[in-house]
This record gives C-alpha cells, structure tokens and sequence, in this order.
C-alpha cells in the first residue's frame, strides 16, 4: 500500500515560505473553506490511507515580507551561522534571532500573526470536522 501525505493549500495553489505567502512550489490540491477541508479530512480517512494532511496556511498578507528581502537576510544569517560553527540544536534559535535582528523585529511579527492565523484556521476547521460529523 502506497501511503502519502496530500498537500492542501489553503486558500492558495502555492505552498507557502515561512514569512511570505508563497515559495514558488505548488500544492496538490486548493481548499478554500473549513468545511471543504473537513471534507477532505473525512474522505482521506475514509479511504483508509493511515496518513493525515498537510494544510498548508499561508501567512495573513498584511503581515507578509517581502520575498526578495526575507531570502537576503535568511541566507546572511546562514552564511554568518556557518562562519561561527553554529550547528545542530543551537542553529535554529541562532537563526530566529539574527533573522529577527537583520528584519528589525519584522520576522517576529511576522511569525506571531502566522502562529495566530494558524491558530484560527485550525478552530475554524476543528470546528467544520464536529459539525459534519
């Protein structure tokens, strides 16, 4: 049995980057309501698949970086990580805070009003699942 993991954008044909809302790479399929998405949860379930699904929330657009910028900073911050050796467990809070400094503070904004979107999205799609049954 093949088992994989659909790629549902919601409310997007694009997948979206971690500060922007898009990355260039696409999704397998574009949702637009809680309740298609419900629908999607039970009949991916239904067909006994054993896996769940990505759903993939773009970040709200007025809180969006702008793609060119964001790509610059990440990869100073990269590049200044590898230049002290910063790796493994250590290398993600690295990056997180310089990206932070290098945005001053745009990527953490940035980040709570996806955290908060997600969180919402999630509700509203929890919510869809209980009511379809």
């Amino acid at each position: 049995l093949f088992r994989s993991v659909p790629v549902i954008g919601y409310g997007t044909d694009e997948f979206p980057a971690f500060f922007t809302r898009e990355s260039g790479e696409r999704v397998d399929q574009r949702l637009d309501t809680p309740e298609e998405v419900a629908a999607a949860i039970r009949l991916h379930d239904l067909l006994g698949s054993g896996t769940g699904i990505m759903l993939a929330n773009p970040i709200p657009a007025g809180a969006s970086l702008d793609r060119g910028e964001i790509d610059h900073i990440i990869a100073d911050a990269v590049v200044e990580a590898d230049r002290r050796g910063i790796t493994r467990k250590a290398l993600t809070p690295f990056l997180l805070a310089r990206i932070n400094e290098l945005s001053k503070g745009r990527s953490l904004a940035a980040n709570i009003a996806l955290v908060r979107n997600n969180a919402a999205v999630a509700a509203q799609v929890a919510v869809a699942c209980c009511e379809a049954g």
